[in-house]
């Protein structure tokens, strides 16, 4: 089964990276997929077949935006509410 993939998505992978994240968003498809880490910004490219076999779950681009700004925007918002 092929990975369904677009620009923009975020894959969350089996094993975190070193500086501790598992979401990478895609930047570039092809035989290599371009992945950026979203904590840390690295940039690797990796054949499609090593990235569809340590890929967890697929956030479409929308969803991992929602997510992104509620585990990490929540403490900003609720001090500015607050004021």
């Amino acid at each position: 089964m092929a990975l369904e993939l677009s620009i923009g998505d975020v894959v969350r992978m089996k094993k975190l990276h070193p500086c501790g994240s598992s979401l990478w968003e895609v930047t570039r498809l092809g035989a290599d997929i371009g992945i950026v880490c979203q904590q840390c910004r690295r940039y690797v490219m990796l054949p499609r077949t090593y990235l569809e076999r340590r890929v967890r779950e697929v956030l479409p681009r929308d969803h991992s935006d929602n997510e992104t700004l509620s585990s990490s925007g929540s403490e900003g918002v609720s001090e500015s509410v607050s004021d």
